[in-house]
């Protein structure tokens, strides 16, 4: 068996999420463990080339991930023909015309979501990526989680009978910046450079909704910007003009109901920082990042309304956590590999930039619903 070298152009590896899921957790475990396993019991191994401003700090990040090609000009990079895959992480403003300008060198495209500020520039790359005849894909991480693969695992089986709804909770407090630093980049918070939760948050609902409990048709949103001010990675005040909470509800075309909080203004008190209850007419289930508990309808307890007496029924014990049956391996990680193996050997892979596209969709009609404070119908996209 042989191995093969897929060359990456990779931009935006020096941020939080570029850096740590992408460039460590993704493309150099699957150098370390020797690559992507084909079809045909060949291997193919990624030799990225990072590209970003400042060659002083490229080099040692190069250096600091087993002596990796490193550059900082963009244009150069694309005009390697041995350099077949472009992949960005950068700020989403920047992401449309990078990725156009990559189609336009004839590279396979896989970026970060969203794909674009609007659904207007989401398309116009989908189409350019569909006419150039390149192989594009669009980051959708949350798909792969256990705690999700283990949701999948039970609709798949008719766990839950008919779904009724998802209530799904997101979020944790981000701190201001004013007596902690922050755990987020401060851009996240200012409208004017693309920031905003429901920009972030609703391309994920979109897809994790479409993909378990059927396509979304409408939605009902109402943003927030409830910390007005924070402060900066230099400790500087600044003006919060982004939305830091989102209160969402979606229909599907299946009739399931779901409603999703996103905050970064919430202090957690439940399993983990993601968790999705899930209601059918034969049993529920509550799915965490890693972690999925499940309650069947025979053992769905009978409360009794009281408030005089104390609660004698403990809610937490009826349910039966889900056991770890296979092993899971990082969510990034493996739609990386699934993406090398479309490239390469044309594997089914069907989060492209169109399914980016679709979340985008959502954002603007959760945008629209609540600046016309209403419920707002989603339209078909162009194939």
């Amino acid at each position: 068996m042989s191995t093969q070298r897929l060359g990456i152009v990779m931009h935006g590896v020096t941020g939080r999420m570029g850096l740590n899921q992408h460039l460590i957790r993704s493309i150099r475990a699957i150098r370390e463990q020797g690559g992507v396993k084909l079809a045909s019991g060949d291997r193919v191994m990624p030799d990225p080339i990072l590209i970003g401003r400042g060659a002083e700090r490229m080099e040692a990040l190069a250096k600091a991930h087993g002596g990796l090609r490193w550059g900082t000009d963009l244009d150069r990079a694309l005009a390697n023909a041995d350099d077949t895959v472009f992949f960005d992480a950068a700020t989403t403003q920047m992401r449309p015309a990078l990725v156009k300008k990559a189609i336009a060198a004839g590279k396979h495209v896989y970026c970060e979501k969203p794909s674009a500020t609007n659904l207007a520039e989401a398309l116009e790359i989908y189409e350019a990526a569909r006419k150039a005849g390149v192989r594009h894909g669009v980051v959708q991480d949350k798909l792969w989680l256990p705690g999700l693969l283990k949701l999948k695992m039970l609709i798949d089986s008719g766990f839950f009978g008919r779904i009724l709804s998802v209530r799904g909770e997101f979020g944790y407090w981000v701190f201001e910046g004013d007596l902690q630093p922050a755990q987020r980049p401060s851009w996240n918070y200012r409208n004017e450079d693309g920031g905003g939760i429901i920009l972030d948050m609703l391309c994920h609902w979109r897809y994790v909704v479409d993909n378990l409990f059927g396509e979304v048709k409408s939605v009902s949103c109402l943003g927030a910007t409830h910390i007005a001010q924070r402060w900066d990675e230099n400790g500087q005040p600044y003006a919060a003009t982004a939305d830091d909470a989102a209160y969402a509800t979606f229909v599907t075309d299946r009739g399931v109901i779901a409603h999703f909080n996103s905050s970064w203004c919430v202090r957690v008190r439940r399993d983990d920082l993601l968790t999705l209850q899930v209601d059918g007419t034969h049993g529920s289930a509550v799915a965490g990042l890693r972690g999925c508990r499940t309650q069947p309808r025979v053992n769905t307890p009978k409360p009794v309304w009281n408030p005089d007496l104390p609660q004698p029924i403990d809610f937490f014990e009826g349910w039966q956590e889900v056991p770890d049956s296979v092993a899971f391996d990082n969510a990034f990680k493996a739609q990386w590999e699934l993406f090398i193996r479309h490239v390469v050997e044309g594997a089914p892979f069907p989060w492209n930039l169109r399914e980016g596209a679709k979340g985008v969709q959502l954002v603007e009609a959760g945008l629209q619903s609540w600046r016309e404070r209403r419920w707002v119908d989603l339209g078909a996209l162009p194939a």
